[in-house]
């Protein structure tokens, strides 16, 4: 290296000040907060977006077809890790992800100005879809941009506690998300809140976008990226680079299925499986449900930065392993619990007079409507019983039949002319035998113990995603490091965890039982501790230059 070029390198390395730690870590943190609430803002409304732009007279079909849009995000993540993971490690850490807390800002604005599909008809969910993909691959590129840019400022031995702030601020967007549908919700009446006041927290974003571009434009780049520039060393093709760099294949092998598999699956599962559970087969009253999750999202925050700092002592294996080990254990049990203190009448019910159904070709086939089939009376029945909470049991019979608490229930013709009759008429009936469909709200003593199992989630989620920016930052080499720690991150989180409510919908609608889609999460998680136990280095952390 040449004198001036030593020169350049030893002006860029200087250690940062704490007062540009703090707005580092600030301004990283707030984007971050912003761009996934942008994102998260569709998960948090799928009910009125499920009405406004995918109209089904399933209900099933309908929170599907919203949970597909959501996936379809997810599953362009890994396209733009790629793209401005390349972007990020040729050009800068700071101005890639100025570029996508842009691109995300935009595209969240647009989804509220959308007409709906009864305006537009197939136009508006192709729209829709259409900016649910540029917010993929806008968060593909994020996540990398502001951890890596936060733990390359830090000193070593506070990696951890430092990008700890970036993993609490994903929760962070979620809890805005909620936080801000609450406020609407006061301030507007219900009727129109449906109607149209659901699109303001959408448009709330370009706000939100200008407050990020603001903090971050007066960030400097990353000292580490400015040395590897002053010094000629940045990479010439860090996608091609980050598949041939020797030992990065197992690295990213371990980073996807033992990290981020591990870290998505239960996030999710925490937060958008207990949002869609409490308000759909539990029936408890929507805003009481924010109000829990926020609860919930907040303090838990706090458990993120415990465990970051915590795995600066300890290292970032133990907290994952422990994290993902108790989440196999106590999975089951948190959502039976849950189950049990929102609708009390409806698990009890189904204890006391047990729905058993008969019939042939008793197969729930949700998407027949969307492709032009016809499906079974049986199936229609199933489905119903599904997106109403009910637990069965499937015998094979001759003839259609549901029996409950062992009395047969009168299934009349008119019930099975379309989706809202054969609906009411089931409700009808099994309410007459005890069950109960109506809004719940739990009495407070409930409410608590059901903020608490999801405050345990939350514990569990901090244990396996407090120390990740960190410890991924750590496993790839400098040059390569924002490629090579998105892709599998944004694989793992676009695909294993943006497909969780998908598929997890999918498994209960075909199974007929509402604790059923857990599965998906726990052998996500079983596979993830085997590869984590196997390929996660133990011991105090390390600096990649130091493995």
């Amino acid at each position: 290296m040449s004198e001036t070029s030593a020169a350049a390198a030893a002006a860029t390395t200087r250690e940062p000040t704490d007062r540009e730690i703090r707005l580092v870590i600030a301004a990283s943190s707030a984007g971050t907060i912003f761009e996934w609430y942008d994102f998260f803002i569709y998960g948090t409304l799928a009910g009125l977006i499920g009405a406004a732009f995918f109209p089904a007279g399933n209900e099933t079909l309908q929170i599907l077809l919203v949970w597909a849009g959501f996936a379809v995000g997810f599953g362009f993540r890994p396209l733009g890790a790629i793209l401005f993971g390349f972007l990020g490690d040729r050009l800068g850490r700071k101005y890639t992800f100025l570029v996508t807390v842009t691109l995300m800002g935009i595209a969240t604005a647009g989804v509220g100005l959308i007409p709906s599909a009864a305006s537009i008809g197939i136009a508006a969910p192709i729209i829709v879809i259409s900016l649910r993909i540029l917010q993929g691959l806008a968060l593909g590129g994020e996540y990398g941009g502001a951890a890596i840019y936060v733990a390359e400022h830090a000193p070593p031995e506070k990696r951890g506690f430092y990008t700890s702030f970036i993993q609490a601020s994903v929760v962070g967007g979620f809890a805005l998300s909620i936080a801000v549908v609450i406020t609407c919700r006061a301030l507007i009446p219900a009727d129109e809140f449906a109607a149209w006041g659901w699109r303001i927290p959408f448009l709330l974003s370009i706000i939100l976008l200008g407050i990020s571009l603001w903090m971050r434009l007066r960030l400097s780049e990353s000292p580490v990226f400015k040395a590897m520039k002053a010094e000629g060393k940045t990479s010439g093709n860090p996608f091609i680079e980050s598949f041939t760099y020797p030992g990065n294949r197992k690295r990213i092998f371990v980073a996807l299925f033992g990290i981020t598999g591990v870290l998505t699956t239960i996030w999710y599962t925490a937060f958008f499986s207990g949002l869609s559970f409490l308000r759909g087969p539990m029936r408890v009253e929507e805003s009481l449900v924010e109000w829990m999750l926020l609860a919930a999202g907040v303090i838990s925050m706090s458990f993120y930065i415990l465990i970051g700092r915590w795995s600066d002592r300890i290292g970032r294996k133990l907290p994952i392993i422990l994290g993902a080990g108790l989440s196999l254990i106590l999975l089951f049990p948190i959502f039976w619990g849950m189950g049990a203190l929102a609708n009390p009448g409806l698990a009890a019910a189904a204890e006391r007079t047990p729905v058993l159904v008969t019939g042939q070709d008793c197969t729930p086939d949700p998407f027949a409507e969307l492709f032009g089939r016809e499906q079974s009376d049986c199936g229609k029945v199933l489905d119903v019983l599904t997106s109403s909470g009910v637990r069965y049991d499937l015998q094979e019979g001759d003839t259609l039949a549901v029996s409950v608490g062992g009395e047969r229930i009168a299934l009349a013709d008119g019930w099975f002319g379309d989706d809202a009759g054969l609906r009411e008429g089931m409700r009808g009936a099994l309410t007459q035998r005890g069950f109960d469909f109506s809004t719940q709200v739990p009495p407070l003593a409930n409410i608590l113990g059901i903020v608490g199992l999801l405050l345990v989630m939350g514990v569990l989620s901090a244990l396996t995603y407090g120390s990740v920016a960190a410890l991924l930052a750590e496993m790839f080499p400098p040059q390569i490091r924002y490629s090579s720690m998105s892709i599998p991150y944004h694989i793992g989180a676009g695909y294993l965890g943006g497909f969780l409510p998908l598929i997890a919908g999918i498994i209960v609608a075909r199974s007929g039982d509402i604790y059923a889609g857990l599965w998906y999460t726990w052998i996500v998680v079983a596979f993830g501790v085997v590869v984590a136990w196997w390929g996660l280095p133990g011991g105090p952390p390390r600096d990649f230059e130091d493995r």
